[in-house]
């Protein structure tokens, strides 16, 4: 008998979860809903529980306007009934754009968003809700402020950045303690093996510091630590290459 993965806290919040997250970017993309309700099946029977996304995947792609994975996450879940819910940890992010005017940190925008994104997840609330990068127009109290107000709503149970610098987070997390509002949580950095000085350093040691989670994403380089790309010639084979 396989025995689970081990779950592990999320910084200060009540998060537990195993320590592989199910990045959500091809949901609605590369995989189809026969295949992404495939790879979310095993993932949870695997043991793994943490399923991360964005508002904005896929977007970015042409032909796509954004929702696409929340879109079939929710559909996941509403295929697999209500059981599954309290059996997985439901991360998405806020501060892409997703079109003129829909964009950034700000509390009108960030109200908006969150309604948006638990109507196309299906489902009540969000476990980590995360500010996707960093919105140097929006005041720090302002978001601090509108995240802690959807935590007292019930929407959201967590919060975490992602792709802030050391010198933003450390603000964000003075700026809630001085406010008395709940702080970041978690930092999503990009971080590999390829790409290890945005994180090692500065970031690292004030997460250790302040006791904040970290979820890495791009843990194997777009695909390139794989082996799939060994030249040239290799990026034909890939419509993420």
């Amino acid at each position: 008998m396989t025995m689970p993965p081990p779950r592990r806290r999320l910084g200060h919040s009540t998060l537990e979860l195993a320590p592989l997250v199910f990045g959500g970017n091809v949901l609605g993309w590369t995989a189809d809903a026969q295949r992404s309700f495939a790879l979310l099946d095993a993932f949870v029977e695997a043991g793994f529980n943490m399923i991360d996304t964005a508002d904005a995947y896929v977007r970015f792609i042409p032909g796509h306007q954004g929702g696409e994975s929340e879109r079939m996450i929710g559909a996941w879940l509403a295929a697999r009934g209500p059981a599954i819910r309290s059996r997985v940890l439901i991360a998405t992010k806020v501060g892409l754009e997703m079109g003129p005017g829909e964009s950034g940190l700000s509390a009108e925008y960030i109200r908006r968003a969150v309604d948006r994104s638990l109507q196309r997840l299906n489902t009540d609330y969000i476990d980590l809700y995360q500010a996707h990068r960093d919105d140097p127009q929006t005041p720090l109290e302002e978001t601090a402020m509108v995240f802690d107000e959807l935590i007292k709503a019930g929407k959201v149970r967590a919060i975490g950045a992602s792709n802030f610098s050391a010198a933003r987070l450390a603000a964000a997390l003075q700026t809630s303690d001085r406010l008395g509002v709940t702080r970041y949580a978690s930092l999503q950095p990009g971080y590999n093996l390829m790409q290890r000085t945005d994180y090692e350093g500065e970031l690292a040691a004030l997460c250790a510091r302040e006791n904040v989670g970290v979820i890495a994403h791009s843990a194997l380089a777009g695909g390139f630590l794989t082996g799939k790309y060994r030249s040239t010639a290799d990026l034909g084979k890939s419509v993420r290459a």
